[in-house]
């Protein structure tokens, strides 16, 4: 497989179609969707891939499919997204992750983040990266910090706001600059 770029570890390209059913066991697991209003349907799960492809067509990002370049072995996505909801800061361009539980605790997600930041930042010539995650998704603010981002604050989530336990959310930026 070609890679648009790699890390130490890990290999990040544009969705295939054998990726579905990989993806959509990974986001119809409960504890990978724990921070969700609920795990992924198949049907959800393909048409997000197909939104990230037609992103990565129009911007030249998008969560990657990420692979252990060791194994080949798909084991979610790491990568940036354009965001549309309403929210209480300027910055246009996320950053997300979602790993199969099997390869959690291994760095990974801070790994693959900071090579997607690096791609955004180097390539893409982006300003500034966001992060947003609830307030109880210790993991997610924990990698958030480890890859260099700087808490911008809490905010209600529009797209959350009929799941309590998911909100607040905090931000995290960093800049090209990397503050």
């Amino acid at each position: 497989m070609r890679y648009l770029f790699t890390s130490l570890r890990l290999g990040f390209r544009n969705w295939i179609e054998s990726d579905v059913p990989k993806m959509i066991a990974i986001s119809s697991d409960e504890d990978v969707m724990e921070f969700f209003p609920a795990v992924a349907t198949p049907g959800q799960t393909t048409v997000f891939i197909e939104k990230m492809q037609a992103l990565y067509k129009d911007k030249g990002f998008c969560y990657f499919a990420v692979e252990e370049v060791e194994s080949k072995t798909l084991i979610g996505f790491v990568g940036l997204n354009s965001i549309e909801y309403e929210r209480p800061f300027e910055t246009t361009v996320d950053i997300g992750w979602r790993l199969s539980k099997e390869f959690w605790g291994k760095g990974y997600a801070s790994e693959g983040a900071r090579a997607c930041l690096k791609y955004g930042f180097e390539t893409l010539q982006i300003p500034q990266i966001i992060a947003t995650a609830p307030v109880v998704n210790v993991r997610s603010l924990a990698v958030m910090k480890k890859v260099g981002m700087v808490k911008g604050g809490e905010f209600m989530h529009p797209r959350l706001k009929d799941f309590p336990h998911l909100n607040p959310c905090s931000f995290f930026l960093i800049d090209k600059a990397g503050s």
